[in-house]
């Protein structure tokens, strides 16, 4: 089983990569669109800011590459920022586009007493989905976070997870083979690892 990590120039592509080769299964870090619709499952990575992801996503192709895998059959997780494009819109340095996969809008965490801006740090997950295939075989736990904006979910069968800080933030997002969690699951020990193996092992269960 081949899983294809997409490089645009934006991603924590060396620890997704070893993440995915820890779990035992072929990872190649691409740019080519047949490579990616070629793989059995597609990973979109971020690191920086929505706008300039977006910018490097439509000057590459890749966000009709990343939408024709959103549109089949071949199972897509959006990781960090990767998760945060999947949605219509962000208001992260002005207001952008997003790749329009699942409906909702991506804001800048309101200032709150006691809460800082980044989110960083591990913070527990809230399953609002247990029977989600993702969370086969796991209990609730930590993972970790870093950032600045979160997703508001404008459908309530897309919600997964969420976590808490100072109000419920989205955290695990999931529309039939497109999945999106807004911490790191390869660096966020036993559970994240747990998640990331669960979504690879999807497609077997389809």
């Amino acid at each position: 089983m081949t899983v294809a990590i997409v490089d645009y120039g934006m991603g924590n592509l060396h620890s997704v990569s070893k993440a995915v080769e820890r779990l035992g299964y072929e990872c190649v870090v691409t740019g080519e669109a047949e490579r990616i619709l070629a793989a059995d499952s597609v990973i979109l990575p971020g690191v920086g800011a929505f706008g300039d992801a977006m910018e490097q996503l439509r000057e590459s192709g890749l966000d009709l590459v990343v939408k024709q895998v959103a549109a089949g059959k071949q199972p897509l997780l959006g990781i960090c920022l990767g998760m945060q494009l999947l949605f219509s819109s962000s208001e992260e340095h002005g207001s952008h586009e997003g790749l329009n996969i699942l409906s909702g809008s991506v804001m800048r965490f309101a200032p709150r007493e006691g809460y800082k801006v980044p989110h960083m740090g591990w913070n527990k997950l809230s399953f609002t989905q247990p029977k989600s295939q993702l969370f086969d075989g796991l209990d609730e736990g930590h993972v970790y976070f870093v950032h600045s904006y979160h997703a508001h979910v404008a459908k309530e069968s897309d919600l997964l997870a969420v976590t808490d800080y100072g109000y419920p933030v989205t955290a695990i997002v999931g529309q039939d083979n497109v999945f999106g969690m807004q911490f790191h699951p390869e660096k966020s020990g036993e559970l994240g690892i747990k998640l990331l193996g669960n979504f690879l092992k999807y497609k077997d269960k389809v």
